[in-house]
Formats: C-alpha cells, structure tokens, sequence
C-alpha cells in the first residue's frame, strides 16, 4: 500500500494479491441513473460529462451495477469511456434486480448471478470484469450462508468472465466462509462517519491488506447532519461533506472511497476532499461522533 500514485486523491492502493492499483479516491456511478436509481436520467449528456471530468481529474476506479436503472448507469459508462484507459478498474455487483415498479429485489440464483455477470459485461461492452462484488445482506442473506453464490462467481472466474471477487453487506463470518472459495479482494458495507458499525472489522481487514469500500460515504438518501462535523467543518474551511470524506481517508489506509454524484461541481467537492488534511484535535473530535 504505497502513496506514490496521486496524493491529490488520497495516495494509491493495491487490491490484495491482484495487481491493480487505484487511487484511493474513486467513483460511485448510482446516482447517473434517474430518481430511485430508476430508468434514465433526465440529462444523459450531463452524466456523461461528470464522468469524464471524475476521469480527468485522476479518478481510476469506478463503481456501478448493471441494477442500477437498470443498465442506464453500466450503458452511460460505457458511451463516456469505452474504450476504457488501461489503469481504469471497474467494480460492479450482482445479487439483486430491479422490479418494473422500481422495487430492489433479491437475484441469487446461479442462472440469475450468471446472468447478471453477463448483463454487465454487454452493457459496459466489456470480455472481462475487474470486480464482482456479491451483494448479500439488506436485499439478501443477512448472515446467512454465502458459500453457494461465491462458488458460482469462482466459477466465472475460472471461466475469466470475472478477475477477482469482492462482497457486500457482509460479516466477518461470510467473508470468512467466502474465503474458503476462493479469494476476495474487498468489502463493501455501509459506514460512515456516524454509522460506525464496522469499526473492528475495518481494523481487521486493514492488518490483512483487504480493501474497504464504504458505501454511503455521506450518509447516502439522508446526508450526514451534525453540529459538530459542521464546526470542524468552519475551522477546515471546507464543507460537512468534505470533512467526512477527509474522515474516512484517515481513519484506514485500506479504505478506498466511491462517492457519487450526477454535478461535476459536488465531483469537484468530493475530489477536493482528499487534499483536505485534517488536524489531530479535528480527527479526535470526529471520532466522537
């Protein structure tokens, strides 16, 4: 894990025994896709824009689903970047669908996480996926076994549709029993600042080198809102936002951060937030949150 990639975006990580590194700073592409993460957005261009201009800016690691539309988000990566720059990694899940009245459900059949390998890798006109993360709790599991739908995305990978298998919404106790599949790469679960759950794991899986991707790095359909956060925020001259993205870099050096948004002004704000040092008395204040 050095820090010789981009310091502008929070130094670089290596994705345990793979060999593609990112800047810790990346991308999370859920909000290109319309209001509930459902059908298009009302400006395409737009969103094809901000993705361009995260690439511009050193972004190399985007995040995105093929449920998320679905299709619309995967089809409008596709349209801005492909071909993709070589060091560009792509993350994508799989484990849930999309209903026709917007409902999230669940998609854990063998046919249907094959499927969804093969929807990713047409929509992002793509042979192989960097990433596939298995989405399991909230939608899914909870922390029920998990052995089955990892053995399905070893197998894929055996094929090569897949490089290297992530998970998300998980416990320690399915990462380890997905482990003893095959090897994963990352975890993807909720946390932030003030939803802090996942406080040893992330320790743990610090020690051993796993990546840690929180989702709702700002709090997610209800943003973070604190007092305090915004008074750190005034002494930082920065906004809550940013002192929460701030927050996270420093709190471990495997967690790697995929804020999303559809305005290349708040990409700019999330991107700027990984110059933003903050001091210790701001970070043990933070802390107590």
């Amino acid at each position: 894990m050095s820090n010789t990639r981009s310091p502008a975006l929070g130094g670089s990580f290596t994705f345990l025994g793979t060999n593609l590194t990112v800047n810790r700073m990346g991308y999370g592409a859920m909000q290109l896709a319309g209001p509930r993460v459902f059908g298009p957005p009302k400006d395409v261009d737009a969103a094809v824009a901000v993705l361009k201009e995260a690439i511009a800016s050193g972004v190399d690691h985007i995040d995105t689903s093929d449920f998320y539309g679905p299709h619309v988000t995967n089809q409008i990566i596709k349209r801005a970047l492909h071909p993709y720059a070589k060091n560009l990694v792509i993350v994508t899940k799989v484990g849930a669908k999309r209903g026709d009245d917007a409902s999230w459900n669940r998609a854990e059949s063998p046919e249907e996480l094959r499927s969804a390998v093969d929807d990713n890798l047409r929509n992002l006109g793509l042979e192989s996926l960097d990433i596939v993360n298995m989405r399991v709790g909230h939608l899914g599991l909870g922390d029920a076994p998990v052995k089955g739908h990892v053995e399905v995305l070893h197998e894929l990978k055996k094929q090569g549709k897949i490089k290297h298998v992530g998970l998300s919404n998980v416990t320690a106790k399915q990462l380890a029993e997905a482990r003893a599949v095959t090897e994963i790469v990352c975890v993807q679960n909720e946390y932030n600042i003030a939803h802090r759950g996942d406080d040893a794991f992330i320790d743990q899986l610090a020690k051993e080198g796993v990546a840690y991707v929180p989702f709702f790095p700002l709090g997610g359909f209800t943003p973070l809102q604190s007092s305090t956060l915004s008074d750190v925020a005034k002494a930082a001259e920065a906004t809550p936002m940013q002192v929460a993205l701030a927050w996270l870099l420093e709190r471990a050096p495997n967690i790697l951060l995929i804020p999303g948004t559809s305005s290349i002004t708040h990409l700019r704000e999330n991107l700027a937030a990984a110059k933003l040092e903050l001091s210790p008395k701001m970070m043990a204040t933070l802390n107590q949150l």
